[in-house]
């Protein structure tokens, strides 16, 4: 259980560092998906087909597996456009409401009775959220796509528990990481037709950015938080998530200096 959580940790911390990335590449929120998604997909079909850990699966399950994907595709896309609308501290403080989700959303998936506690916990979260921001109208879309985005990625755990009953850590990952790609060359030509100034091609900057968002961020981060997952539940999974928003803005302070718009 001890190296559950230490995984789990590292995992948060790593992923506090994705929204600075975020800020950093100048692609727009989809393209940074996409890209991110691709090169996170490539790098572990490599490094797990290396090491014999991708199994073989029914179609039924990869498509679940794949669904699941594209749901974790459009919390990283509303995510960074909750980054792009406002900044990363706002996406950050909005991604602390996934406690409330998930207290709200596993007991209904999994079919059990409400836990009080744990929903008493994730609305004081979400009542935080209120209290920072209900008095700023500047950011008023930023805040709205990021609580959304905090709703995506508390669904995304709930499954991945069940999903990996059936399959396990690197196939799920594989397969989720090409269903949330595949989804986002799909919107392309969406946003290509509202924002036609979109630009697809990412700058030697912004390319190696991304490289670090595919291996630490993702790559990397992802084998850690999926481990984690088969010992903890999804609840005390997305309830540690909670810290990503303290390292993340931290470092928002501190590059940034958004210490100055809160």
């Amino acid at each position: 259980m001890r190296k559950a959580y230490t995984q789990l940790h590292l995992a948060v911390l790593l992923a506090g560092l994705t929204g600075i990335l975020g800020r950093l590449i100048t692609l727009n929120e989809l393209m940074i998906v996409c890209y991110r998604m691709l090169l996170t997909v490539l790098s572990m079909w490599v490094l797990f087909a290396w090491r014999k850990k991708i199994e073989s699966l029914s179609t039924l399950t990869i498509a679940k597996i794949m669904a699941v994907g594209m749901i974790a595709a459009l919390h990283w896309l509303t995510f960074y456009g909750a980054i792009k609308y406002a900044n990363v501290s706002i996406a950050l403080v909005c991604f602390a409401a996934i406690g409330f989700f998930t207290a709200l959303f596993e007991p209904l998936i999994l079919r059990r009775s409400l836990n009080w506690r744990e929903l008493l916990l994730g609305l004081l979260t979400l009542i935080g959220v209120y209290i920072i921001f209900h008095f700023d109208t500047r950011y008023t879309v930023g805040i709205v796509i990021g609580l959304v985005s905090a709703l995506l990625a508390s669904l995304f755990p709930i499954f991945n528990r069940e999903l990996l009953k059936q399959t396990n850590v690197e196939s799920m990952l594989v397969w989720q990481q090409l269903g949330g790609f595949l989804l986002m060359v799909v919107l392309i030509p969406i946003y290509r037709q509202a924002l036609p100034a979109t630009r697809l091609l990412p700058t030697l900057e912004d390319f190696l950015w991304l490289l670090v968002l595919s291996w630490v961020c993702s790559v990397w981060a992802f084998q850690l938080s999926a481990s984690a997952l088969k010992k903890l539940s999804a609840f005390t999974v997305n309830l540690s998530y909670n810290l990503e928003p303290v390292y993340g803005i931290v470092l928002a302070f501190v590059f940034f200096r958004e210490d100055q718009l809160l």
